[in-house]
């Protein structure tokens, strides 16, 4: 992958930002947090939001150990009732199994931001399983994943491009990585300082997406993750203490 910030000087004002990326401490990867900052700087992300499933500790670590060359945003994948939600901007673990608005109350509540991933994934879809429409959340959230580099159907970035359009919803796209080759490998390039929340969704609203398909290859590695966490005692659904709380 060439650095994004290689090339013409009109770059230096620009930032680059992968809003969507997983470490260790999610059931399905085996991407260590530092590993993952490292490659986030070697292939010239200026953001990079780590998202671990329904835990924030990864993204805590990834905090502490990027530079100041790399900011790193404290998110979380939450599972909620509906389907899952990207939260950025947020200090603590928000709780999984609400709905998804009142998942998008308690991000609110941290002053964080939320996003909308692969919506219309086959496999990983909003509302797959509780049958809730996108369509009832989508003025109560800040942005759709028009391009999810690991989206499985051929149709489903389609779908959540032409959603998003019609609603004037902000597009992004995101590596949705889950191990350290795929990190950044969709990113987005974006104009302003995205330090903020506020900054972000002033940035993003002249954001040009750069996506890329993860190989099927690399995706492949992703059961093997989540057989080893799950000998581990890391399996999906298992309760993480927040970080300074005991179990």
């Amino acid at each position: 992958m060439l650095s994004p910030q290689a090339g013409s000087a009109e770059n230096v004002e620009r930032a680059f930002i992968d809003l969507h990326c997983h470490t260790s401490a999610s059931f399905d990867s085996l991407a260590n947090p530092v590993s993952v900052v490292h490659a986030a700087v070697a292939r010239g992300l200026t953001h990079l939001a780590v998202t671990d499933h329904d835990r924030i500790d990864g993204a805590l670590r990834a905090r502490d150990a990027a530079r100041d060359d790399l900011m790193v945003i404290v998110g979380q994948e939450v599972n909620t009732a509906d389907g899952d939600l990207i939260a950025v901007f947020i200090e603590k673990l928000v709780p999984s199994g609400l709905s998804a608005l009142e998942t998008i109350a308690a991000v609110r509540e941290q002053g964080g931001l939320v996003g909308v991933p692969h919506p219309f994934d086959r496999l990983r879809g909003y509302g797959r399983k509780s049958g809730a429409d996108l369509v009832d959340i989508a003025a109560a959230v800040d942005w759709i994943e028009v391009y999810n580099a690991r989206v499985i159907g051929g149709s489903a970035n389609e779908r959540a491009a032409t959603f998003a359009r019609e609603r004037s919803l902000l597009g992004v796209c995101a590596s949705d990585s889950h191990t350290v080759l795929e990190v950044g490998i969709s990113y987005n390039a974006v104009r302003g300082d995205p330090s903020t929340p506020a900054g972000l969704l002033a940035a993003l609203a002249g954001v040009d997406i750069h996506p890329y398909r993860a190989s099927y290859y690399v995706r492949a590695w992703t059961p093997l993750a989540k057989l080893i966490q799950s000998i581990r005692g890391n399996g999906r659904g298992r309760t993480h203490p927040s970080p300074g709380e005991t179990t």
